[in-house]
Formats: structure tokens, C-alpha cells, sequence
């Protein structure tokens, strides 16, 4: 196998961010090479892709290559592949703690989570989650916690393509509260969204390196033992504003005022 020439870069540049991105783990080296698989499936039903026409190669880790269509086939595509790449991987590292959630605003809130540039998702069975995991259904003897998991790890990488991220989110085992105070330990910054916090988020000064951790609670709401062990631990309670939002869109309200204050000042994501 031919050994590719290699870069690092911030990203996709601007001329390149129109282009679509496909999952290739390897990302092949430069010259020839065959999406084939879900992901050429997709590219050549689905989006249509012809010979000409250009793409983004990514591994969701950072490396990532551009490539021309040159045979467009039913189920795959044929490539030229040019140089590959390495992002810059942005900073700080946005961690959320997110409440399970009924009907589809679980998934909901990952697609946004992804979206605002989150790196680690952690699916968290707080006390008043009307949803559980944790149970084995009757089909089958399917396992309900490894199905929900998968699903919302599909639904994180579809959301990286279609934000052209090229480091996707990784979606952490379901964790209880104690868990998640574990998880807190190293961070930079802890925050915990609840209602009723005195102090405002958008006040808050945030780290520019290392983990900052938001943790949002169920439809419910969070119960006071939970919020204890969280403080206990050092992180804050904080609050959007003056209304409620839904779990399903409180974390990304929460993600785009930190990245406001960081990531989004004079650096690329």
C-alpha cells in the first residue's frame, strides 16, 4: 500500500466546505481508491454523487483527505484521493452529561449536541427520567441499553458528517449519578443547568483548555440530592435565562454560549 502525503490543517478549508463528508476508516492514501459499503451506498443513491465531483475522506479522528469522483458505480463510488490531512483538534473539550429522554428528544438533543461541536456525549439515568435504559425488552432479548446507545452513536456520526466535522463525538456507557461525579474529576470547568441557579451562564468565565462539562437534567428536572453531589464535587449551577428550556435543546443553547466565549474566537471548530 502506497504511504500518503501528510499535512495538518484546521480543517476544511474554505473552498472545500461545501463538499460532503463520508466516514473512511482508514482514510485511504493518496491516489486511487473505492467508497464502497453504507457509505458509498449512500453517496451514490442517496446523494447522487457523479464523476467530477468532489467529497471529503474523514476517519473521525482528526484525519481527513479530499477526493474526486471519477466513477460514479449503483453501489460505490471510484476516487481519486488527494493529500491527507490532520485537523486541529479544537479547544476546550465540551463534555455533555445528558439526561435519557422520552420519544425522539433524546436523539434530538445528540444531533444538536454534535452539531455545536460537543466531543463526548455521556447518556446519564438521572432520577426522574421518564425513559429508562437499564431494562431488557421482550423482542427477542434484545438489550435496550446497547440498542439506545447504538442509536444515539449513529445519530452522533450523521450529524458530524452533515455538520463536516472532522472529529466526531463519542458517545460514553450510560452512567448514574455517581458515574457522572467520577466523570468530573480533571475537568477544567463543571457547570450544571438548573432553573433556579443564581448565577447565569452567559456571566460565567470559561476555561480555554482542557474539559468543560455541562450537565443537563431530565424534562422532570434535576432532584436536589443530585444537584448536592454535583456541588459537592465542584461543579457550579447555572442557568440560561429566565425561561425553561426543553432537555432537548437546553445542552445546545448551553454548547453555543461556551463556544461563543472560546472556541468561536478567532478559532476554527
Amino acid at each position: 500500500m502506497a504511504t500518503s502525503t501528510e499535512a495538518t490543517s484546521t480543517g476544511i478549508t474554505s473552498t472545500g466546505s461545501s463538499r460532503p463528508v463520508f466516514f473512511a476508516d482508514p482514510v485511504p492514501p493518496t491516489g486511487e481508491a473505492l467508497l464502497d459499503g453504507p457509505e458509498g451506498r449512500h453517496a451514490a443513491r442517496v446523494r447522487r454523487l457523479r464523476a467530477g465531483e468532489a467529497l471529503i475522506l474523514t476517519d473521525g479522528r482528526g484525519r481527513h483527505a479530499e477526493a474526486t469522483v471519477t466513477v460514479a458505480e449503483r453501489d460505490a463510488l471510484r476516487l481519486h484521493v488527494g493529500r491527507t490531512q490532520t485537523a486541529t483538534r479544537p479547544s476546550p473539550r465540551l463534555v455533555a452529561v445528558q439526561a435519557v429522554a422520552k420519544g425522539d428528544r433524546g436523539e434530538r438533543a445528540v444531533e444538536l449536541l454534535t452539531e455545536l461541536g460537543v466531543d463526548e456525549i455521556v447518556p446519564w439515568a438521572a432520577q426522574r427520567c421518564i425513559v429508562k435504559w437499564d431494562d431488557t425488552s421482550k423482542d427477542g432479548g434484545q438489550n435496550k441499553t446497547r440498542n439506545a446507545h447504538d442509536r444515539w452513536s449513529s445519530v452522533a456520526r450523521e450529524a458530524a458528517k452533515q455538520s463536516r466535522r472532522m472529529y466526531f463525538p463519542t458517545v460514553a456507557p450510560l452512567a448514574g449519578t455517581v458515574d457522572v461525579v467520577r466523570r468530573f474529576s480533571g475537568s477544567a470547568a463543571v457547570m450544571v443547568l438548573h432553573s433556579s441557579a443564581e448565577h447565569r451562564l452567559a456571566n460565567y468565565s470559561f476555561p480555554r483548555s482542557g474539559d468543560v462539562v455541562i450537565v443537563i437534567g431530565p424534562e422532570g428536572g434535576i432532584t436536589s440530592d443530585e444537584l448536592a453531589a454535583f456541588t459537592a464535587a465542584g461543579a457550579v449551577a447555572v442557568r440560561l435565562g429566565d425561561g425553561v428550556l426543553r432537555t432537548s435543546t437546553a445542552g445546545a443553547a448551553a454548547l453555543a454560549a461556551i463556544c461563543a466565549n472560546t472556541r468561536w474566537r478567532g478559532s476554527t471548530s
